[in-house]
Parts: structure tokens; C-alpha cells; sequence
């Protein structure tokens, strides 16, 4: 099987040229199952030339054939506030792409694909899709839709213009997450396919993917300039040292909290047996002055203890 080039590094460098697009375009569309154009690339900072390279973030902007706004980005590296970004990423591309002065009905659909090739929550999956749905209160059917008399009553729109009005749920973002990683199946769709190349980096010859037969041409490792060669093996070094580190650092911050936490368990152990043996000796004292004749207002005066407590541990005699 020929030696294939990691999709994330070919993002940043081969599948820029419009030549490759069609590369990218095949993964979308295996994920959404109709057509889907590149428009450009973004410019983020994982497109500049740095030694933060390795983290090898890509975002891209491509459009369907309803018009409607796919953002994708690539991330290697853990992020804890990762859907944050998200969120902010088609915040960004709504607001973007709608002219100044437009009316709110020009707002685009956008959609967010991410692949990620890092741990991400739990769960089994490797494809996780996210969509706002808007329910009523009391009935499960009532998402948001208006009858044609309520529309005439409420905003005087008349029946035709009903008709061309989306639901709400329609028309807010959807999120779809590729969790590379846990992919761990036979490849029998399309996406499968992709996704096993997202993670293998190796391209069966019996793969029939949109997308696949061009990258089989654009990215074998033989077949790239030597300096092409050189920078995509400092690449893998840093993607492999960077894993490394973050491993260590789990595994130390690991360690650490134990540690810790046994240190606490010992102090904390200290603590209650020290209480445990303080209302032993209280109630032995207790228990004491009682047999030696004396009541519990008595006993309360002379110890300073509220009777409540002098009750109690007389009623455990």
C-alpha cells in the first residue's frame, strides 16, 4: 500500500492549490450526501509559517448548492473550552456574510464541521451532530410553526408568503464533530472511509469515496519535492513529541492529584480520629459525673457543655 501524507499537514500546504479542492470537497460531501464547493481558505494562525506548526489548526469555508456556509476546521491539539470556539466560529461566519444593512431574512445557514484528533468527552461514536430545535411547552409538534391565518393575524403576511418561511430549527447553526480517533471500524460507507484515512493516513485500493482517487494522485509521500519531504517529517516529529509531552503531563498531573489526595486522606484521617477520640473521652467524663451523683444541670455547669450533648451521651449508657 503506497505511503499517503496526513490529511491535516496536506490541508495546510497541497489542498490549498484549487487543483486539490476537490479532495476536501469529496469529504463533504460524503458527510452531507449532496454537493459541496470550497470557497477559501481562512486565514488563521495555522496557515503562517511558524514553529507552532504542529498544532496545525485549518479552517476552511465552503458553500452547498442551497447557498448555505460550511466552516471547517482541523485541530490537533486538546482545547477545553474547544465548543466555545465553535460557537464563536459560526458566530463569526453569520455575521460575516451578510451585507450591511441586509434584513435579518438574509442571514445564511452555516453549518460546522470539525475534525478533531484528540480526546473529546465521552461516548462511542465517531461522528456527533448537533442541531437547536425549537418544541413547545405542551405540545411535542409545536416547533415554532404558525398556521396561515395566525400568519395573516399576527404580521399580515399573506398565504404565499407563508409557504416560503423556514421553520426556526431550520434555520440556526449545526455542528458536526469527527472524532478521528475513535473511529475503530470496517470502513463499508463512504464516510467510513474517509474517516479510516483521517486516521490511518493509508488509502485502500478498493476505497470508492468522493475525494479518495485525488488524493491517491496529489499525496504520496514519494512523489513530493524533497523539501516538501523534510518539512512534512519535522511536522509528524513535532505531532509525535507534542502527544508525547501532553501524555506526560497527564500522566504527571495524574500522580500529582494522587499524591495529594493521599496526603489529604492522611490529614484528613488525623482529623477524625482525633475528633473520634476527643467525644470518646467527653463522653467517659461524662458518663463519669453522672455515676458520681451529679444531674445534667450539674454536670452542664461544671463542664461548660450544652445539656443536649450531656443527654445524648448519657442515652448511649
Amino acid at each position: 500500500m503506497a505511503n499517503y501524507i496526513r490529511f491535516d499537514w496536506a490541508m495546510k500546504r497541497l489542498l490549498r492549490d484549487k487543483a486539490n479542492h476537490s479532495v476536501i470537497e469529496g469529504l463533504l460531501t460524503s458527510l452531507f450526501g449532496q454537493k459541496v464547493t470550497i470557497l477559501k481558505f481562512l486565514e488563521s494562525e495555522s496557515n503562517q509559517e511558524t514553529e507552532d506548526d504542529k498544532f496545525n489548526r485549518v479552517d476552511i469555508l465552503a458553500e452547498n448548492d442551497k447557498q448555505e456556509l460550511i466552516i471547517v476546521e482541523i485541530q490537533n491539539t486538546r482545547e477545553l473550552a474547544y465548543f466555545h470556539r465553535m460557537l464563536y466560529g459560526v458566530s463569526k461566519a453569520i455575521t460575516d456574510y451578510i451585507g450591511l444593512g441586509d434584513e435579518y431574512d438574509k442571514v445564511r445557514k452555516v453549518y460546522s464541521v470539525n475534525i478533531v484528533y484528540f480526546e473529546l468527552g465521552q461516548g462511542k461514536d465517531y461522528v456527533y451532530h448537533g442541531k437547536t430545535v425549537f418544541q413547545g411547552l405542551h405540545d411535542p409538534t409545536d416547533v415554532l410553526k404558525l398556521s396561515v391565518r395566525q400568519n395573516e393575524q399576527f404580521f399580515g403576511r399573506r398565504e404565499t408568503d407563508v409557504l416560503k418561511r423556514k421553520d426556526a430549527g431550520d434555520l440556526f447553526p449545526e455542528y458536526y464533530v469527527l472524532r478521528v480517533n475513535d473511529f475503530d471500524k470496517v470502513a463499508k460507507t463512504p464516510l467510513d472511509e474517509w474517516i479510516s484515512y483521517l486516521k490511518t493516513g493509508e488509502i485502500p485500493d478498493d476505497s470508492t469515496a468522493p475525494g479518495l482517487e485525488r488524493a491517491r494522485e496529489c499525496m504520496r509521500f514519494d512523489e513530493l519535492p524533497a523539501a516538501e519531504r523534510r518539512a512534512y517529517l519535522r511536522h509528524m516529529e513535532a505531532v509525535r513529541t507534542q502527544k508525547s509531552v501532553l501524555g506526560t503531563s497527564r500522566d504527571e498531573g495524574f500522580q500529582e492529584g494522587l499524591k495529594e489526595g493521599r496526603a489529604e486522606g492522611r490529614a484528613e484521617g488525623l482529623k477524625d480520629g482525633l475528633e473520634k477520640g476527643r467525644m470518646q473521652e467527653r463522653a467517659e467524663m461524662i458518663k463519669a459525673l453522672s455515676e458520681g451523683g451529679l444531674d445534667v444541670s450539674s454536670i452542664a455547669r461544671l463542664t461548660k457543655l450544652p445539656q443536649s450533648i450531656i443527654e445524648e451521651a448519657l442515652s448511649k449508657e
